[in-house]
């Protein structure tokens, strides 16, 4: 990997192709020869990636005489059994800083290797353009560096952490490491997507698909890759506070995968993944997944488009969000709504008595019972039914309703055979009692009641 005092470019403060830096090299062992003071050590350090000129495998101890914080490097001493393979013969050389740790004397430089032992020849190899590296051991936390399709990092330590989930939700197989790039980066890499390998000598080509490293960082992307994105309808439903709980606890999601390299769009109808082997800028804030028919565009900061197409036909564009709140707290938020607005009936009722419509009655865990109904049925009440069910407060008022009622519910009436009926009401409520306006399924969009029916059944309950 690296010649006589000759260091990687990067080491070189900026300057490009590989930089000599034996000159000073010399000059070093020129003045050690001068003051005989080389030989007092600084410590003791183990050597974290394999060098070639000496041949010397990662995990060796090694004394450490020289740091240069100007060109970043340690000299240090070469072993008496891998001098045979410097040419030059010299009993030092250099080491960049990040790839040697300086533990302290030789005594707690040697516990140091034996606790290093089990990785100390251990490499992998990446097998997707983009893998992260991350903060933590947690495929959501920050990425502190992308990996080129085949560049060959270090393993340090094997770590406990969450699993990286597939598209299905599953956890992968594969485990948490600590890992070293070959300029120094540090962090924690899931092993799904990496080779594996043992190194112990002959040269390591740890430049391999990294010609182009200095050109990777892609801000736009790494903020697409560090959001969730879902449907555009949770967007709505969030900004207009008409939640649907039933859509919203789908969890449905497009995932970009960069942990496994398996792409996910999962929606109503659709669930579909890709697997691709790399995520490739295609434009202004455009991407393309390499081996895949995907790709996807960051329209606004809070506006994904992601196109898919199937085999042989046209692409199709779908449009994802971010949200202000994980639809997790959305979920709980609305569910507290709701639950405050039947409380109401509970506090101000339960019981409410109608002299032609019989006694409707609220519970407190969200049932009620409706004695003496027989008038509206069938028009209303289906025949079939039974005079109890559960209160659903899951319907919203149209912006010309909002002003003449409190709100609107569904009562899902029990039947024998069957799961429930449900029979929706527009109501007011006040100190005097219960309104009721029965809801035509026509009346209704969605969730929301839209209009009045052109010849309304209104009901009047009392306390």
């Amino acid at each position: 990997m690296r010649g006589t005092g000759c260091l990687p470019a990067e080491y070189a403060r900026g300057r490009p192709g590989r930089v000599c830096t034996g000159a000073v090299f010399f000059f070093l062992a020129f003045l050690c020869g001068i003051f005989l003071s080389c030989e007092r050590t600084l410590g003791w350090g183990m050597l974290l990636w394999s060098t070639e000129n000496p041949d010397i495998p990662s995990g060796t101890i090694l004394p450490v005489y020289i740091r240069s914080n100007i060109d970043q490097v340690w000299v240090a001493g070469i072993p008496e059994p891998y001098r045979v393979t410097r040419r030059d013969g010299l009993d030092k050389f250099e080491i960049p800083l990040p790839l040697l740790e300086l533990v302290g004397g030789r005594s707690a430089a040697l516990r140091r290797a034996e606790e290093f032992r089990e990785y100390a020849l251990s490499y992998a190899e990446t097998l997707q353009d983009g893998l992260p590296i991350r903060e933590e051991t947690d495929n959501g936390s920050r990425r502190v560096y992308r990996l080129r399709a085949g560049e060959i990092i270090k393993i340090l330590s094997k770590h406990q952490g969450s699993p990286a989930i597939n598209t299905t939700g599953d956890p992968l197989p594969g485990d948490w490491y600590k890992v070293l790039t070959s300029d120094g980066n540090t962090g924690y890499c899931f092993s799904y997507r990496l080779r594996i390998f043992e190194h112990s000598e002959g040269p390591l080509n740890a430049n391999a698909g990294r010609g182009e490293a200095e050109n990777t960082e892609d801000p736009d992307l790494d903020f697409v890759l560090s959001r969730n994105w879902y449907p555009e309808s949770y967007g709505t439903m969030a900004a207009s506070g008409k939640i649907d709980l039933e859509e919203l606890s789908e969890k449905w999601q497009f995932l970009p995968g960069q942990d496994s390299g398996l792409a996910r769009i999962h929606t109503a109808g659709l669930d579909r993944t890709f697997s691709y082997t790399g995520i490739r800028r295609d434009g202004s804030r455009a991407w393309h997944f390499e081996g895949a028919p995907l790709q996807m565009t960051l329209r606004s900061e809070s506006l994904l488009a992601v196109q898919y197409s199937d085999e042989g036909s046209a692409m199709r564009t779908l449009l994802f969000v971010t949200l202000p709140s994980s639809p997790e707290n959305i979920i709980v938020q609305e569910t507290e709504r709701r639950n405050t607005l039947y409380q109401n009936f509970v506090i101000q009722g339960p019981r409410f008595t109608s002299s032609n419509y019989g006694t409707l009655s609220f519970m407190a865990n969200g049932r009620f019972t409706w004695n003496g109904n027989s008038l509206l049925v069938p028009q209303i009440i289906p025949p079939a039914t039974l005079d109890s069910g559960n209160v659903e407060m899951r319907l919203f008022l149209g912006p010309s309703l909002e002003s003449l009622y409190s709100g609107a519910f569904t009562l899902r009436f029990n039947s024998a055979d069957a799961a429930g009926f449900p029979v929706h009401f527009l109501y007011t409520l006040d100190s005097q009692g219960l309104r009721l306006e029965y809801v035509n399924r026509e009346n209704l969009d969605g969730l929301t009641v839209s209009r009045r029916a052109a010849s309304p059944i209104i009901i009047y309950f009392f306390k």
